[in-house]
């Protein structure tokens, strides 16, 4: 690989979208998404934000499993690491966008200590859930 092959993650979720155009509004506007590159003909948008990458596309036929209904990507939720949740906070609640799981701190074991997570979860335009989190640290097992 070369090029702008190397610099992009090794997976890269790619959500389709009933209203791509809408979609790149809430990602960029609300949820601080920067697009990469686009393709407006073909309903296409790839996003950045802090490492994190996605890409949207204007659902059509011939990569689908089986018919998409509202909400799309049921059984999935994507965590997003940021470094300050205040943003899309603020941002969501000047749009009167609900929260789906109001913000908490989680504590998650990994291995032999707990990483602490402030995070929250919101639905995006089609319904996928979105987790965006912010780091609280590393601590011992039982805090």
């Amino acid at each position: 690989m070369t090029g702008l092959e190397e610099r992009r993650a090794a997976l890269v979720p790619e959500l389709y979208c009933s209203d791509v155009k809408a979609s790149i509004d809430f990602y960029t506007r609300l949820l601080g998404f920067t697009v990469l590159y686009d393709r407006p003909e073909e309903g296409f948008a790839y996003l950045e934000r802090q490492g994190a990458e996605l890409m949207l596309e204007q659902q059509s036929p011939g990569w689908s499993v089986g018919p998409l209904e509202h909400p799309y990507g049921r059984g999935m939720n994507l965590q997003i690491r940021v470094s300050s949740l205040s943003p899309i906070l603020e941002a969501l609640a000047q749009e009167g966008i609900a929260l789906f799981r109001p913000v908490e701190d989680r504590w998650y074991r990994i291995a032999a200590v707990e990483g602490g997570n402030r995070q929250v979860l919101v639905q995006d335009p089609d319904g996928y859930l979105l987790r965006f989190f912010e780091s609280l640290g590393d601590r011992p097992i039982g805090g």
